[in-house]
């Protein structure tokens, strides 16, 4: 207990040290999305609308991709924690290859797939041939942003976490300023709205691609870390690294699907209430990031704790992450409680709407501590090789407990019924996995290695 206690400010320092850099880049794929949808809706509410309905399936497909990506985050940490640091690039490369696969899949679904299921939605008339030509170029992305998560996820193993920051954040200054040339056609190029924002996504989605593979193909350890050499065939590594991205990406579905699902509910209650989940929603998944980049960190720390055969730095970097995220996430909690009306009139300043979303945004401070909690909980897991039994609880906490209690309290006491349902199965949720990983650290072998270093 006392190298552990001895040992926990170097850990925490580590932490801090690769997460703010991480967290600041997942603002930036939110701010992405926020940039497009501020300059399209101020061109024009309908193209807003195209927008946003060719927006929802890529972003599905998206997040299920990134969680498949995992694996090289993780798989990396390992190898540095047993001392491979040669074999990392081997890593690399099947991400990239995984990623080009992914992203061409993807790409050929949502060009082939994604306006029919448009037009099969019943939308309202001309929406989905208005969207469907976002959708399209959209989904030509695809390949070389999910080369630019594979990108990002192994510099951030590497904990060098600031040139993916930095990328992201040029990429967003790339959009914006692509955005405000082609949204009302400056150019005269004869495309506008919408669909010009969606090249402009494409081009800074594949500038930040092409960014980081220069990078890193540009680093001085670079051919140490063997990113030039060509890898033996090793199917163990192969499907574990496999097997880290299965167990990610089902569970970034599960949640995906079961939020979209509480936007459906939202949708039977009416349009106003609809309108403050969204509000709700959204702003809940600008805090997200916050703890999606601290379990990113933790995932790295622990990682090398595990690959060291480390059980005591495994328990460390996963409470130490634990502790950083609980308290991060009630700072933001107790400073939106007293601020959610002014956020919520950012969006909207409809009397009636605020009315509804203030105290729902009020209400969903509540679920911000357990919703870090679980999902720095089933990354540390994931990093410590327990892949399966974090999908297997978000499956109960998201699809067996909140889906149907929110139909439920919805249909009683309407929008906040939907924010409890959450609050509800993120509580279950951040317990089962909270524990889980507690479990999962102490059958480790406790080794005194320091394999969380830097």
């Amino acid at each position: 207990m006392s190298a552990l206690s001895l040992e926990t400010p170097a850990t925490l320092k580590d932490l801090l040290h690769l997460a703010w850099p991480v967290v600041l880049a997942r603002i930036g794929i939110m701010t992405m999305g926020l940039t497009d949808a501020i300059v399209v809706g101020n061109w024009s509410g309908l193209e807003l609308a195209y927008s946003s309905l060719a927006m929802t399936p890529t972003m599905i497909v998206v997040t299920t991709a990134v969680g498949l990506l995992m694996g090289v985050q993780v798989m990396t940490a390992r190898y540095l924690g047993e001392g491979r640091r040669h074999e990392v690039g081997a890593v690399l490369r099947r991400g990239v290859t995984y990623s080009l696969l992914l992203g061409g899949g993807a790409m050929v679904a949502l060009i082939l797939l994604g306006p029919w299921g448009l037009r099969s939605l019943g939308l309202a008339d001309g929406l989905a041939e208005g969207a469907s030509p976002v959708l399209i170029v959209l989904a030509l992305s695809m390949p070389g942003y999910l080369v630019s998560v594979a990108a990002q996820l192994f510099l951030e193993a590497l904990h060098r976490p600031r040139a993916g920051m930095w990328a992201m954040w040029i990429a967003n200054g790339v959009n914006l300023a692509l955005n405000l040339l082609l949204v009302p056609d400056v150019l005269g190029l004869g495309i506008d709205g919408a669909v010009a924002a969606a090249w402009a996504t494409l081009f800074a989605r594949t500038s930040l691609a092409v960014f980081l593979i220069v990078y890193i193909v540009r680093m001085p350890e670079a051919r140490a870390l063997g990113v030039f050499s060509r890898p033996r065939r090793d199917p163990p590594a192969e499907r574990d690294q496999r097997k880290v991205g299965y167990g990610a990406g089902s569970s970034y579905f599960i949640e995906v699907a079961a939020f979209g699902a509480m936007t459906f509910i939202a949708g039977q209650l009416g349009a106003l209430e609809t309108a403050a989940w969204t509000i709700v929603i959204n702003v809940s998944a600008i805090v997200f990031m916050v703890p999606m980049g601290l379990s990113s960190a933790t995932a790295v720390l622990v990682g090398r704790a595990y690959g060291a055969k480390d059980g005591r730095g495994v328990m460390r970097a996963g409470l130490v992450g634990l502790g950083v995220v609980s308290a991060l996430t009630l700072a933001v909690a107790l400073a939106l409680w007293p601020t959610a009306e002014w956020v919520a009139s950012a969006y909207n300043r409809n009397p009636a709407l605020l009315a509804m979303v203030t105290p729902a945004l009020v209400l969903a401070t509540l679920f911000f501590v357990a919703d870090g909690i679980q999902v720095v909980s089933a990354s540390a897991n994931r990093a410590a090789g327990d892949v399966w039994w974090p999908t297997i609880m978000h499956f109960a906490a998201y699809s067996l407990i909140m889906m149907p209690l929110g139909w439920w309290l919805a249909h009683e006491i309407g929008v906040n019924g939907l924010v409890w349902a959450v609050i509800i199965a993120s509580l279950v949720s951040a317990t089962l996995l909270t524990g889980r990983f507690v479990r999962v650290a102490r059958r480790l072998p406790q080794g005194l290695g320091t394999g969380t270093g830097g």
